[in-house]
């Protein structure tokens, strides 16, 4: 039998859709390279991070061979990519690299042994405890090969000292959230998302339902619950609210 798809479905359809596009997902990459995911499935979004505030140079000569690593704040793998067009010296013998968004990490060894730069790199990134960071490792040999052992220590050592006195700064995700409301709430409603700092307010009438509409908006993730809690409070009835 033909299932009948009403308004309140489609709508709800609509809004889910809607939220989950919200939150930018990383690109898959173009370019040959090294990719490990994590199990955990959750990612920074769902909370606060710490990051760098700037870019950050460190430069080492280890037999010979100079070493340059350089970090930066990066957002997602697009951030990523041009960082790594901006700092990189087409001259030097390997530019070598790793960069870590949530739970979204790649590195590249660019003509070292496999799991000798790239690898190193990103450990030393996870170690730091950063998030949405990448680290470039510049190499010009100097003539005397490093080994396996050594090119990994190489790496690693400098992108971890590279980071170690790296100015920081904690940064609060936000959460995409929406309800629905009638119209003469709106008045109580925009009163507690402005006391609690909301962005990205947007109204959308098409609810398929008379009288209402629905405010989307983002929060801090340390915020949401005592906002849902203050909306409900200072509202007469019941509210549907929505979270990705």
């Amino acid at each position: 039998m033909p299932v009948a798809i009403t308004p309140g479905y489609r709508y709800c359809h609509k809004l889910n859709h809607r939220l989950s596009a919200s939150i930018s997902a990383l690109s898959t990459a173009k370019k040959p390279m090294v990719t490990t995911a994590s199990s955990s499935g959750t990612t920074s979004n769902a909370g606060a991070f710490t990051t760098i505030k700037e870019t950050v140079t460190f430069e080492k000569e280890i037999k010979k061979s100079k070493f340059i690593a350089i970090a930066g704040p990066i957002s997602n793998e697009q951030s990523a990519h041009s960082f790594l067009n901006q700092v990189k010296d087409p001259r030097a013998t390997h530019n070598c690299w790793a960069y870590k968004v949530g739970d979204q990490y790649r590195s590249n060894d660019d003509g070292e042994p496999s799991g000798t730069a790239g690898k190193p790199i990103h450990s030393a990134i996870v170690s730091s405890g950063f998030d949405r960071i990448m680290v470039v490792v510049i190499r010009y040999f100097g003539g005397i090969k490093l080994g396996t052992g050594g090119l990994v220590r190489a790496y690693g050592g400098v992108a971890s000292e590279c980071l170690r006195n790296a100015p920081t700064c904690l940064v609060k995700s936000k959460v995409p959230m929406g309800v629905e409301v009638p119209f003469d709430l709106l008045g109580v409603l925009y009163h507690q998302l402005q006391s609690f700092k909301a962005e990205d307010i947007k109204q959308d009438y098409d609810t398929g339902k008379d009288g209402t509409t629905m405010v989307s908006f983002k929060v801090e993730f340390d915020r949401a619950e005592k906002l849902e809690e203050a909306i409900k409070a200072n509202c007469s009835r019941e509210l549907e609210f929505y979270k990705h």
